[in-house]
């Protein structure tokens, strides 16, 4: 089923607008990523799509029906929240049979489906459990089969992923993908981590400020952001920004100049930062001013004449460094923050 919001708009009252003429379209059977920082309106949406708010303005549809005034009793889908939300008095077993119950489904068919759900999440030999005795994972795997339960036509997952430590988030992120890969579940993934995002995500609708900044994929929205919004967003190390004024000369002469002249930011992936072969071949110097080891990565803070940078490089000296510019890396972005040109063929035509 293709979730759809179309020219949404969502007032509080007069003076608080969250949302203005605001369109998006989940496509059918996708994992679709909703990202963005907090405050930027990823709950929101997903709470219109649930039915938990009503738009002031603007219709939901799901495929062609409009669902925008529909409870959200009828509108078929699941929902896996960041605190688990189960029964602490009931088990797995009766966790994940409560919505089968509600709707009055066979004891026979009842405990098909819950077998069904609980292999499908690798549960089935917890179900005699309780949630107390079960880790984080699991609790939030038994959410996420308890959703699953009536077949939604759309499974919306809103930060399932907060509570959990870096072992267990990765765990959930595969069980996630293999589950809606099985299913085939229209789902949207509401995050504000970006490699939650990057990893199990089709495409990613990055939100910022209550709009919709970019929709592509992970790669789409690293090497052709539209904006500088988005180009800083994604990426880790954030992108580092350059003022066009403060350029050296010689860095200035490798960039497209149609750009460049309508150019007032160069942004420079931390990996497009590299020791110049030679003296002679540095775009410009920059001494060292902090290393961190991040696991088998190396972040240098290097400090230029004008600027501070990030790269991954990691120098044994903190004398001056001689330093070139991999324009696969870089990219163009005027006064207001469009993106002009980027070394991936992005970007407006100068």
């Amino acid at each position: 089923m293709r979730a759809t919001l179309r020219d949404v708009t969502l007032s509080y009252d007069q003076s608080t607008t969250v949302l203005k003429n605001f369109t998006c379209t989940i496509p059918s059977g996708e994992l679709v990523a909703l990202l963005g920082p907090s405050g930027s309106g990823k709950s929101t949406i997903l709470n219109l799509l649930a039915g938990l708010l009503t738009p002031s303005a603007g219709q939901i549809l799901f495929d062609q029906t409009d669902v925008t005034r529909q409870d959200s009793r009828h509108r078929n889908i699941g929902m896996v929240f960041q605190d688990y939300a189960l029964y602490p008095h009931l088990t797995v077993h009766d966790n994940i049979a409560f919505p089968l119950k509600m709707a009055h489904v066979k004891r026979a068919a009842r405990q098909q489906r819950i077998a069904e759900l609980a292999n499908l999440v690798q549960l089935s030999d917890q179900l005699a459990k309780f949630p107390r005795e079960l880790s984080g994972g699991q609790q939030q795997r038994v959410a996420l089969a308890r959703a699953l339960a009536k077949h939604p036509q759309l499974l919306l997952l809103d930060e399932p992923l907060s509570s959990l430590d870096t072992t267990l988030r990765e765990e959930l992120l595969t069980v996630i993908h293999d589950v809606q890969r099985a299913t085939g579940v229209t789902t949207l993934f509401v995050t504000h981590n970006q490699e939650d995002a990057l990893q199990i995500a089709d495409h990613i609708m990055l939100l910022a400020n209550g709009r919709l900044q970019q929709v592509g994929t992970g790669h789409d929205l690293y090497v052709h952001p539209q904006n500088l919004t988005v180009a800083r967003f994604i990426g880790r190390p954030q992108l580092n920004l350059w003022p066009v004024a403060t350029l050296p000369a010689r860095l200035r002469a490798s960039l497209p100049a149609n750009a460049l002249a309508q150019a007032a930011t160069l942004g420079i992936r931390s990996e497009a930062i590299r020791l110049a072969d030679t003296p002679a071949a540095a775009h410009f110097t920059a001494t060292v001013t902090q290393q961190r080891q991040l696991g088998r990565d190396t972040l240098t803070h290097l400090r230029t004449t004008t600027d501070l940078v990030s790269t991954a490089i990691s120098p044994t000296n903190q004398a001056a460094l001689p330093l070139s510019i991999d324009l696969h890396g870089c990219q163009l972005f005027s006064a207001i923050g469009d993106c002009l040109w980027t070394w991936g063929g992005g970007g407006r035509t100068p």
